[in-house]
C-alpha cells in the first residue's frame, strides 16, 4: 500500500482560506490530503497509483491522495457500503474522501453522496447527460467494456450473437472459459448477458437502475442455461478461473480458443505482448456483453469534500483523461475524443459514444447474482 506523505494543515492565524487555491503569503501552504477507496482489479490501482495520482500531485503540489483503501475485485463490495452508510447516519468520518467502486450509484441513490455540481466540478459539463444520469449523483471517470476475444487461427468468424456463442460452446467442448463473476467483471458480464436474453427489456432497466429482490426470481431460465454449460466449458466439470487475470492466462497460453474478457485488459496484454497478435475481439448481440462507466462518488461528510471534488474535476481533464486512454489501462474516456490528443483520438472510430455501452445490475442486484451463480451453477 502506498505510504502516506507527511501531511500538514497549517493554521495561520488571522488568516482565512477562501479557495483551494490560496497560497499563504509565508513560505508554507496548506496541504491537502485525499482519501481514495479502489475496488476493482490490479490494473486499476496501478493506474492510479503510478500515473494519476503521481501526475495529479505534480500538477497540484500542495494536494496528497492517498489509497487509504484496494479492495481487490470488489470482493468486500457489500461491506464496505454498509459500513459507509452507518458512518454517515451516525454524521461520522467512514475514513474516505473519494470512492471509486461499483457500488457508487447506490450510495447515490440512497442519499449518501454529495451531489457533484459544475460550480465545484466544471469538468462534468464535458460528460454526456446520460452517463450523469446513470451515475446517480456519482461521476463517471472512465469507461470499458467486455467484449468476445478468439483465436483468428481457429475461429475464422466468431459468433455474432449469444445464440451463436451458445451454440459454438457446445460445439466445441473445453475451447470456451469465462471466469467466476466474484472473482472479475468479464466472467460477470457473460453470466448476466446470458441471464438478460430470458429477460425483458423493462426488467432489465429496473435491475439496473434500482434494487429489486422480487424481479430476482427471473434469473432461474438463465441458471439452468449456464449450469448446462458445465461440461463443455474449460476443464468440462463445472469449474471456473478464478478472475480476470486466469482467463487472460489461459487465452495466453492457448488453453482455449474463445473467452470473454475486458477491453481494458485485453489491450494492454496485446501492447505488453502477452497475448499472441493473433487474437481479435468482437462484440455480440442479443444481448451484447456488458460494460460502461467506472464512478466517482464523494460521500456525505467528507472531511476534505472541496478538495475531493478539485481532484476529481482534474480527473475529468483531457491531461487525465489522455492518461487513461494512452497509459496503463487503455480505457476509454467519458469526456469528447476531440478533447483527446490526436494519438489518443486515433484509437476510436468516429461518432465513437460510450453512452451506448449496455451496464451491468446495480451493486445490491449484482451482488445477489454472483452469490445465486455460486449455488446454481458450478459443479457439485
Amino acid at each position: 500500500m502506498r505510504k502516506n506523505k507527511l501531511v500538514s494543515i497549517l493554521a495561520v492565524a488571522g488568516l482565512a482560506v477562501a479557495t483551494l487555491g490560496f497560497t499563504a503569503s509565508t513560505s508554507h501552504a496548506a496541504v491537502f490530503q485525499v482519501r481514495l477507496y479502489v475496488s476493482g482489479d490490479t490494473n486499476v490501482e496501478k493506474m492510479w497509483l503510478t500515473e494519476l495520482i503521481p501526475a495529479f500531485e505534480k500538477a497540484n503540489p500542495n494536494y496528497n491522495v492517498d489509497v487509504s483503501s484496494f479492495d481487490l475485485h470488489g470482493k468486500n463490495d457489500a461491506l464496505t457500503l454498509a459500513k459507509i452508510m452507518a458512518a454517515a447516519k451516525l454524521k461520522k468520518d467512514a475514513g474516505f474522501d473519494v470512492i471509486e467502486a461499483g457500488f457508487v450509484q447506490e450510495l447515490g441513490l440512497k442519499g449518501f453522496l454529495t451531489i457533484p455540481s459544475t460550480s465545484r466540478i466544471p469538468n462534468i459539463s464535458k460528460v454526456p447527460d446520460s452517463l450523469m444520469e446513470l451515475a446517480k449523483g456519482g461521476i463517471p471517470y472512465r469507461a470499458s467494456t467486455v467484449l468476445l476475444a478468439y483465436n483468428s487461427k481457429v475461429v475464422a468468424t466468431p459468433p455474432k450473437t449469444m445464440d451463436d456463442l451458445l451454440v459454438w460452446i457446445k460445439a466445441n467442448p473445453g475451447r470456451f472459459t469465462y471466469n467466476q463473476p466474484s472473482g472479475g467483471g468479464s466472467g460477470y458480464a457473460f453470466a448476466q448477458s446470458v441471464i438478460d436474453k430470458y429477460m425483458t427489456d423493462a426488467d432489465i432497466k429496473t435491475l439496473v437502475n434500482e434494487v429489486n429482490k422480487p424481479l430476482q426470481a427471473k434469473w432461474k431460465a438463465g441458471f439452468d442455461v449456464l449450469k448446462s454449460l458445465n461440461p463443455y466449458t474449460y476443464g468440462k466439470n463445472g469449474t471456473y478461473p478464478s478472475g480476470n487475470a486466469a482467463t487472460l492466462s489461459l487465452v495466453s497460453n492457448g488453453s482455449v480458443d474463445m473467452a470473454t474478457v475486458w477491453s481494458d485488459q485485453f489491450l494492454s496484454g496485446l501492447k505488453a505482448g502477452t497475448i499472441p497478435s493473433y487474437w481479435k475481439v468482437a462484440q455480440i448481440s442479443g444481448p451484447a456483453l456488458t460494460g460502461g462507466p467506472a464512478m466517482l462518488g464523494v460521500p456525505k461528510g467528507s472531511r476534505q469534500g472541496v478538495a475531493a471534488q478539485r481532484f476529481i474535476n482534474w480527473v475529468l481533464s483531457p491531461a487525465a483523461q489522455n492518461i487513461i486512454v494512452g497509459g496503463t489501462l487503455n480505457g476509454y474516456p467519458v469526456i469528447p475524443v476531440t478533447l483527446l490528443s490526436e494519438a489518443n483520438q486515433s484509437k476510436f472510430a468516429v461518432g465513437t459514444d460510450i453512452s451506448t455501452l449496455r451496464p451491468g445490475y446495480l451493486s445490491s442486484n449484482s451482488t445477489d447474482f454472483k452469490n445465486q451463480w455460486a449455488l446454481e451453477v458450478p459443479g457439485k
